[in-house]
């Protein structure tokens, strides 16, 4: 909300600004009646946490944060849709236990994971979160008060991991936590000199490492296309870990919004090469801090800002194995082609897809692009898109803003199932977002 006299809401990408105001109490329950939309913390980075035209309020679920119950002989845990990953890490991590799959912040909702079906580093070995979900109650669209899992009302269930809090109000969320042997990671990272060996290093790091991540430099074209860095990450043992616990890292904030020309193109031009050679020896290993490693732009509160007043969209697509090796090079191609520029480019390896219906990986390498708004976006987003469509890939609803409807279903042969699926349990279209109107056809 800012300071005018019209409230307005936004997601992280500070594109788009529409009107609306966000409703709290801890009684998600009674509060979410007759309402068309919840969101956690905001940090989706489009449209989707954002109300309909015509809808003036959204539900906040962030007061609503209570654990319910935990059995430290299972790891099972039942909470409040509100309930942040930053504050369940700072409870749970120091007794051994941490989330199954984490994003790469730590300033989201248990219900927003949920509802984004979310992945992390880890996706090559444990799937998204839904695949650790175990049971979810909902308030849908009729009113009632349901509880779905994998056998029970199972339908609903898939079409709400993933399915952008279109289903129901998320209230409450189980899963199962994992044990970690210690609170430290061990982590190695390479520098690599092109797109190609970047592929190949992340691929043949996957049976090894159960987490992979890599930046890489996408300004930079010809024989230097994709160069960039891995990480390569596990939990440390005991024995390699520091003996006392990571203590909560340091942050600064970026003031105010930059101008312009901080995130242009040249700016970026200049930045990735620094970036590049930052890491100069080519291997380096040892222990990390877990806030380092899961959540590095963290350490940077308000870092949105500095895309400036115009704000920032993500471009996040999977491409799948069935493309070949060489569809990550094209799909780069066609962002230099159209003079595309990204401070943060980040690639990791997708497993096999998840129960969700609309949830984003499937086989294959996911590139993220942070992405500058400015009076080309449109284009360049709509030049990926078909790219994107080209090799069989989707892009991922949680970071969008700009994927035109038509684009959306030829990437997406799930989306009349799980569109069947919403009109049985919503058959009115009360639940509904920006998104689902832009996207779906949804009436404002």
């Amino acid at each position: 909300m800012n300071g005018s006299a019209t409230p307005t809401l936004s997601g992280w990408g500070r594109s788009p600004v529409v009107p609306g105001h966000e409703v709290r109490s801890e009684d998600l329950a009674r509060v979410t009646v007759g309402h068309p939309l919840s969101r956690g913390l905001g940090r989706s980075y489009g449209d989707s946490s954002l109300p309909a035209p015509g809808d003036a309020e959204v539900v906040s679920s962030t007061l609503a944060d209570r654990i319910l119950s935990f059995d430290p002989q299972t790891g099972d845990i039942r909470a409040e849709a509100g309930l942040s990953l930053r504050d369940l890490y700072r409870v749970f991590l120091p007794q051994g236990f941490f989330t199954p799959v984490t994003p790469g912040t730590q300033y989201v909702t248990l219900g927003g994971m949920v509802a984004a079906d979310i992945h992390g580093k880890n996706h090559h070995r444990e799937g998204c979160f839904g695949a650790h979900v175990t049971s979810l109650t909902l308030r849908v669209a009729d009113g009632r008060v349901l509880t779905c899992s994998p056998t029970v009302e199972r339908d609903l269930f898939r079409a709400t991991l993933g399915g952008m809090g279109l289903t129901g109000h998320i209230l409450e969320v189980g899963f199962r936590l994992a044990r970690v042997p210690s609170p430290w990671i061990y982590g190695e990272s390479e520098r690599i000199s092109d797109i190609d060996q970047f592929i190949h290093g992340l691929k043949e790091a996957g049976p090894r490492w159960p987490m992979t991540v890599g930046w890489i430099d996408c300004t930079s074209g010809g024989k230097r296309l994709g160069r960039g860095t891995l990480f390569k990450g596990r939990w440390a043992e005991p024995s390699e870990a520091p003996a006392h616990p990571p203590r909560p890292k340091g942050r600064f904030s970026v003031p105010f919004n930059l101008p312009p020309f901080a995130m242009g193109r040249l700016s970026v031009k200049l930045m990735n090469p620094v970036l590049y050679w930052r890491h100069l020896r080519r291997h380096q290993r040892g222990i990390v801090h877990p806030e380092t490693y899961f959540y590095p732009l963290d350490a940077l509160r308000n870092w949105n800002r500095i895309y400036g007043k115009r704000g920032m969209t993500q471009h996040q697509c999977v491409l799948p194995e069935s493309a070949g090796r060489g569809a990550a090079r094209r799909f780069l191609e066609v962002l230099v082609a159209h003079g595309g520029a990204s401070f943060l480019c980040v690639i990791k390896d997708c497993g096999p897809e998840g129960l969700g219906l609309l949830s984003f990986p499937k086989p294959g390498i996911s590139i993220a692009l942070d992405i500058a708004v400015r009076d080309d976006t449109q284009e360049l987003i709509d030049a990926l898109n078909e790219q994107v469509i080209k090799e069989g890939g989707r892009i991922y609803l949680t970071k969008d803003a700009f994927t035109r409807p038509e684009h959306f279903r030829a990437m997406e042969p799930r989306l009349d199932e799980w569109l069947a699926i919403r009109r049985k349990w919503d058959p009115e279209g009360k639940l509904r977002s920006a998104q689902s109107v832009r996207l779906f056809g949804d009436k404002p």
